[in-house]
């Protein structure tokens, strides 16, 4: 040792510093929270001005939190600037709620079953017409109708009755949303590594994208608030064949969440595969399906006792509530395939086959999750909603609420947890030929999917419209008082037409038909005259698309036609 020169334990220790991608993701979640807040405060600064402050103050603090994020020096300060973004998120998703808590359709459903639950009375199977006034969306179903019940399972109506205090219309029922995704954030916050933990700000109150969900009372939040925890390390869950406290209370979740909303029993399916394909790889076939066993029955007691109360008073009406949305047969929406008969051709009559598209897309996605686990195990919290793409109700709802999901899988259940999954390999698929023969394999698993969906897109429209006469206000030439139309039906079985007239990519009310055939049979043609709803249609400005479209409920089908029906001001039509 040299003289005079300090030795290594005598030199003070520099504090860790924190890693650089550490840094940008959680100045990413400190930007993501700029996103839709100015909207708010717009709102809040002309009507509650306390709130409008709020936002202000939470403007300072996202500057400073990212001045901050850029010059901590320490590891442990960046963490503790993490926990300070999350409060930022919450502070401002409280602020929206209280500037917008009326609701969506979802939610004043939901508030109306929680009040008939509080009152003694029937939830499944009631129709509430009266709830969908102006602002709140119509499902409208192939029959010409619309759906006014409440289709979901009864765990929102039980969380959202004890807040029935809080006001008319949604907003009990957004107050449990908006408290869902707020505490299924902090879960997910806490549960992560501590350098990811800004992710979870970011996916779930970021953007503005699943806070304006819960705004609107969707009871899916807090689906995904329950699931949260059993995503987390799930793989793990039965590890060494015991699943534990840990474990139990992650099926128990698991069993809530599908008794909160019917997206959860998609994924239950595909985690459960996954659980005991990994466990099986671990611990042998007879433990591993225990531990599946196990993880199936408190899950199932568990939505057994959510729904005991309605099982055992409205029986009939219960099931055929909770399927709902599977069977209600609503009309086409979304931004999956079925745009093609919706926006592009002139309709199809062969609807149903996007159904069945759907249903064997996922039954193949399964297929090959178990075939392939140790390739696709990661993105296990994904796959499901791949077949949703192929659905008649493709909307791009189901994909985004999810989407916590996949971050919590991608940070907590990476490939390395799934390199000694079980995977089936017949002697089919074990030989020579194992590379072709497992190709060949997963096309075929895919391809009754994809020949159902080209089925259904290839379709054409079975009935052909005319439009016969054009019924004007006589004081605006461009308000339209009926229309009288003039329908062939092409297709080989009668059909049941109902009409309306759409605006742009968004559906309408049915048109009330005053005349003409309730069904047209096969190859015939009758005169058919139809009125605006309230009477009255004012038709959009001359760039507007116009589209008359004709739904059928057996079989679905859709018939478009586009209409230019707008007069200029010369007296002539315009386009």
């Amino acid at each position: 040792m040299a003289p005079g020169r300090r030795t290594q334990s005598a030199v003070s220790a520099l504090p860790e510093q924190p890693a650089q991608w550490h840094r940008v993701l959680t100045l990413l979640a400190d930007i993501s929270l700029f996103i839709g807040t100015r909207t708010i405060w717009t709102q809040a600064e002309s009507h509650r001005p306390a709130v409008a402050v709020v936002i202000s103050v939470c403007y300072a603090a996202i500057l400073v939190s990212g001045v901050l994020a850029l010059v901590v020096r320490r590891a442990r300060s960046l963490v503790r600037l993490d926990a300070v973004v999350l409060v930022i998120a919450v502070v401002l998703a409280l602020c929206a709620w209280a500037m917008n808590h009326g609701g969506s359709d979802e939610a004043v459903l939901t508030t109306q079953a929680a009040k008939e639950l509080t009152g003694g009375h029937h939830v499944y199977g009631q129709p509430w017409p009266w709830l969908f006034k102006k602002g709140i969306a119509l499902t409208t179903t192939f029959d010409g109708g619309y759906d006014y019940t409440y289709g979901y399972p009864p765990l929102a109506p039980l969380l959202t009755a004890p807040l029935l205090f809080l006001g008319h219309g949604g907003a009990p029922a957004t107050a449990v949303s908006t408290g869902a995704l707020i505490v299924g954030t902090v879960v997910l916050w806490r549960m992560l590594p501590v350098q990811w933990r800004s992710a979870a700000t970011m996916a779930c109150l970021g953007f503005s994208f699943l806070p304006t969900y819960a705004r609107e009372g969707y009871p899916a939040i807090t689906g995904l608030a329950l699931l949260i925890p059993v995503v987390v390390r799930w793989p793990r869950i039965g590890l060494g064949g015991r699943l534990g406290a840990a474990g139990v209370a992650r099926a128990a979740c698991l069993g809530a969440a599908c008794a909160a909303q019917q997206l959860p029993w998609f994924l239950a399916p595909f985690l459960l595969a996954g659980v005991y394909a990994v466990r099986r790889g671990e611990l042998g076939g007879r433990a591993a399906a225990l531990v599946v066993a196990r993880i199936v029955g408190i899950a199932a007691t568990v939505w057994l006792l959510i729904n005991t109360y309605f099982i055992v008073s409205e029986p009939g009406t219960w099931i055929t509530g909770i399927a709902l949305p599977l069977i209600q047969g609503a009309t086409l929406h979304g931004q999956g395939l079925v745009g093609v008969s919706l926006y592009y051709t002139n309709g199809s009559d062969r609807l149903d086959w996007y159904g069945h598209a759907s249903m064997l897309l996922a039954a193949a996605l399964l297929g090959l999750l178990i075939l392939f686990m140790r390739r696709l195990g990661p993105a296990a919290t994904v796959l499901p909603w791949c077949a949703f793409y192929l659905a008649t109700r493709s909307q791009d709802g189901y994909y985004l609420m999810m989407t916590p999901l996949w971050l919590a899988a991608a940070i907590t259940a990476p490939p390395s947890e799934f390199a000694r999954a079980w995977q089936p390999r017949p002697r089919l698929l074990t030989g020579r030929y194992r590379r072709p023969a497992l190709v060949a394999t997963a096309a075929l698993m895919v391809v009754p999917a994809l020949v159902s969906a080209v089925v259904a897109v290839t379709g054409k429209p079975p009935l052909r419209t005319e439009i016969a006469a054009v019924h004007r206000s006589a004081k605006d030439a461009n308000v339209l008082t009926g229309l009288t139309l003039r329908v062939t039906n092409t297709d080989g079985s009668a059909l049941e037409p109902h009409f309306m007239l759409t605006v742009g990519q968004g559906l309408r009310q049915y048109w009330t038909t005053l005349k003409g055939p309730a069904t047209l049979p096969a190859h015939t043609t009758a005169s058919y005259v139809i009125r605006p709803v309230k009477g009255r249609f004012p038709l959009p400005g001359p760039k507007a698309l116009l589209r008359l479209r004709v739904f059928t409920p057996t079989p679905q089908t859709l018939s478009t036609m586009k209409v230019h029906l707008r007069v200029d001001s010369a007296g002539g039509r315009s386009r």
